[in-house]
């Protein structure tokens, strides 16, 4: 694999104190030729899962050699290992904590490298910042073109991490919240497909919390200001929303509790539904 250049950061470390900037530092000074790319560092602080869950809906979208780096670390310090995940086309480096599970599970052809070698390191490693003295230099490293098959080991038993799917009975389709964004919006892990397979050609009847949603919308603009809308957002799976307002101030929870939280759909026989879902 020839590298880009582009490193991207995924982390929950904020954007109030200096620690994105120091990681860029780190690797500026190493190559400073990288293009450096912010996915967010706006994950809940301490939740694998929901850093999981934005890496994978961005990485795709990057050119083929672009390198990873995703620090949602609540057991940096620890013995959990330092890795690098190789794919066919790109790299990511953070901590075997099972961020990067959805990504292993979805490739067939990858080598995973328990990051063992120092030299690859900043000299001075501490037990509480491992984004800025193992993941940054050695994705800056990386994309300077060393092999990352120097930088330690193959290992075959990541951490794994459980990953909801949707739950299909004969008259209800379950599912659950995996991120809330910016603007309120509840995305679930129902995709597109999981939609149209359960529906057919019925009309869905959405639940989740308080919010009650008949029928699908293409756009946020076809429900009216205030309304409760359902649609298949960019990434390809159901979204709650409410247009001109915030679906998760709607449902009445913080992030916390939101995620997770389960979606209900249900049935019913509508003829004259205008078109496929989304």
């Amino acid at each position: 694999m020839k590298v880009s250049g582009v490193i991207t950061l995924t982390s929950d470390f904020g954007l109030t104190d200096p620690y994105v900037g120091i990681m860029k530092g780190v690797v500026l000074s190493l190559n400073p030729k990288a293009h450096i790319v912010d996915i967010s560092h706006q994950v809940e602080a301490g939740s694998i899962f929901q850093g999981a869950v934005i890496l994978e809906a961005a990485c795709a979208f990057f050119p083929a050699g672009s390198i990873h780096v995703a620090v949602v670390d609540p057991g940096v310090g620890s013995n959990r290992r330092p890795i690098i995940l190789k794919t066919e086309t790109h790299l990511f480096v953070g901590p075997d904590n099972g961020i990067f599970w959805p990504i292993i599970s979805s490739h067939q052809n990858m080598e995973i490298i328990h990051l063992t070698e120092s030299r690859y390191f900043l000299p001075n490693v501490s037990c509480t910042f491992h984004g800025r003295d193992i993941f940054a230099p050695v994705a800056a490293y990386l994309s300077r073109g060393v092999d990352p098959l120097s930088m330690g080991p193959v290992i075959t038993d990541p951490v794994s991490l459980e990953f909801p799917l949707p739950q299909q009975g004969k008259d209800v389709l379950t599912g659950q919240v995996t991120r809330v964004d910016h603007f309120g919006n509840l995305i679930t892990n129902i995709h597109k497909i999981d939609l149209e397979q359960f529906l057919g050609s019925n009309r869905p009847v959405i639940r989740i919390g308080s919010l009650i949603i008949s029928g699908m919308q293409k756009a946020y603009a076809d429900a009216g200001e205030g309304q409760g809308l359902s649609l298949i957002g960019s990434s390809g799976f159901l979204e709650i929303s409410v247009n001109a307002g915030r679906a998760c101030d709607v449902v009445g929870l913080g992030t916390k509790e939101l995620l997770g939280l389960e979606c209900e759909i249900s049935k019913i026989e509508h003829s004259d539904v205008d078109g496929p879902i989304g």
